[in-house]
C-alpha cells in the first residue's frame, strides 16, 4: 500500500513509497513486541492532519526512523474507520470512527503506569515523529490501548482530535499544578498564537468562562480573527498592540497559553504574567534564537509572585478523550465555528508535494489529507 515518508536526516526527502499492508498482528512499533494477541485494531485511514512538525521533520530538524530502517512514515494526526478488531478488543468495533494517540511507552515508571506522555526517559517514541511509523498511509494497525473512539457527530472535525488533545492536556496541567495555591480562580487568559492549537485553546478557555485575548502578528480582519471572535474572545495583533501594552490595558493575565513556536514570545510572556499566575509553553522552538530579557527582574517578580511555568507536550488516551469532549462541547456552544479551522484539504497521498507546499503558506491555517472517503 502507499505511504508518505521521509528519510530522516536528509532535508526535503518527502516521498511516496510502497509499504507492507498491515494485519491485526502486525508489529507497528519496532521497539516493542507485536500487538498482544487479540488486541489489534485495523484502521482504514480517512484523513491525516499535518502541521509544522511534519514540515520540520522534512527539513531534517528532528525525527528518526524506526530501528533497522532508513525511512519514517510521517503523519501523527490520525482519523479513520475501524475495519477489523481482534477477539479481545471491546473498546471499538468495525465501522467506528477512531483516532490514535501518538506517543508509545518506553521503560520508565511513568511509561509502565500508562503515562507515556510524561516519560522519564530522554528517548521517546512517537508515531510519525520519532522511531515509530506514522499514519500517512492507507491503513494502519495499533493496539486497542491507543485507539480512541470518535463520536459519529464529530466525524466532520475528527481530524482535529490530536491537536485538541494537546490543548486539553496543557490546560489541565495548568489547573492541576495550581492546586498548590488551594484557591485559584483565573479570570483573564492570553493565548499566544492563532494557529490550530491557539484557536482550539481559545475555545477551551472560553468554555471555562475565562476572558480570553488571543494574540498573533497579523492585523485583522482575516479568518483567524473571525474564528476568535466567534468563540467570544478578543483578537489582538501584536503589530498594533504589544503584549506588554495589552497587559497594562486589561490587566495581567492569570493564565498564558503559549502556542507560537517563537522563542521571543515564550520569554516575553514571562514579563506580563500576574501574581500566582501560570504560563504554559506548548510549542517547540527548533534551531537557535537568542533572546535578551531582564533576567533579574523576571527572577524577582516570579519568586515573590509565586508564578509557575509548565511545559506540556503530547497527550495520553485520557487527554484525547478530554479533547474530544471539548470539541463536542464547542460544537454545541459555538456551532460550526471549529470546522472553519479546516482550511486546506489535499486530495490523496499522491499529492504529498502539494501538502508540503501548503505548510509553507501563511494563509493555510489547517492542512489535512483526504486519504479515503
Amino acid at each position: 500500500m502507499k505511504a508518505v515518508a521521509v528519510l530522516p536526516g536528509k532535508p526535503n526527502s518527502v516521498h511516496l513509497r510502497d509499504v507492507p499492508a498491515p494485519t491485526l498482528d502486525t508489529q507497528p512499533h519496532p521497539h516493542v513486541a507485536r500487538v498482544p494477541e487479540g488486541r489489534g485494531v485495523l484502521v482504514q485511514t480517512l484523513q491525516v492532519g499535518v502541521d509544522a512538525t511534519d514540515r520540520e521533520i522534512n527539513e531534517a530538524l528532528y525525527g528518526n526512523a524506526p530501528p533497522g530502517g532508513d525511512y519514517l512514515v510521517i503523519g501523527h494526526e490520525s482519523f479513520g474507520r475501524v475495519l477489523a478488531v481482534g477477539a479481545k478488543v471491546t473498546e471499538v468495533a468495525p465501522g467506528d470512527y477512531v483516532t490514535c494517540t501518538v506517543r508509545r511507552p518506553g521503560k520508565s515508571i511513568q511509561d509502565l503506569i500508562g503515562r507515556n506522555d510524561v516519560t522519564g526517559e530522554e528517548t521517546y517514541y512517537e508515531r510519525g515523529i520519532n522511531l515509530c511509523h506514522g499514519f500517512m498511509t492507507e491503513q494502519f494497525v495499533d493496539d486497542a490501548e491507543y485507539v480512541v473512539k470518535v463520536p459519529q457527530g464529530l466525524r466532520h472535525i475528527g481530524v482535529l482530535a490530536e491537536p485538541a488533545s494537546v490543548c486539553a492536556k496543557a490546560i489541565e496541567q495548568a489547573y492541576l499544578a495550581q492546586t498548590r495555591l488551594q484557591v485559584w480562580n483565573p479570570r483573564v487568559a492570553f493565548v499566544l498564537g492563532a494557529g490550530q492549537i491557539g484557536l482550539l485553546a481559545t475555545m477551551m478557555l472560553r468554555l471555562r468562562g475565562l476572558e480570553v485575548y488571543t494574540l498573533a502578528t497579523k492585523p485583522a480582519p482575516h479568518l483567524k480573527a473571525e474564528i476568535v471572535a466567534a468563540y467570544g474572545a478578543k483578537y489582538v495583533s501584536t503589530k498594533q498592540t504589544s503584549m506588554a501594552d495589552l497587559a497594562k490595558a486589561v490587566g495581567k493575565p492569570d493564565l498564558i497559553f503559549e502556542a507560537t513556536g517563537n522563542a521571543e514570545a515564550c520569554f516575553r510572556s514571562m514579563e506580563v504574567l500576574a501574581i500566582n499566575g501560570a504560563l504554559v509553553w506548548t510549542s517547540i522552538t527548533g534551531g537557535s534564537h537568542a533572546v535578551s530579557v531582564d533576567g533579574a527582574k523576571i527572577n524577582l517578580e516570579w519568586v515573590l509572585g509565586n508564578k509557575l511555568l509548565v511545559g506540556s507536550v503530547n497527550g495520553n488516551r485520557r487527554h484525547f478523550e478530554l479533547g474530544l469532549q471539548a470539541l463536542s462541547h464547542g460544537e454545541m456552544t459555538y456551532p460550526g465555528v471549529t470546522q472553519r479551522v479546516l482550511t486546506h484539504p489535499v486530495r490523496g497521498l499522491d499529492n504529498y508535494q502539494q501538502m508540503m507546499g501548503l505548510l509553507e503558506e501563511r494563509e493555510a491555517l489547517k492542512v489535512y489529507v483526504n486519504i479515503a472517503d
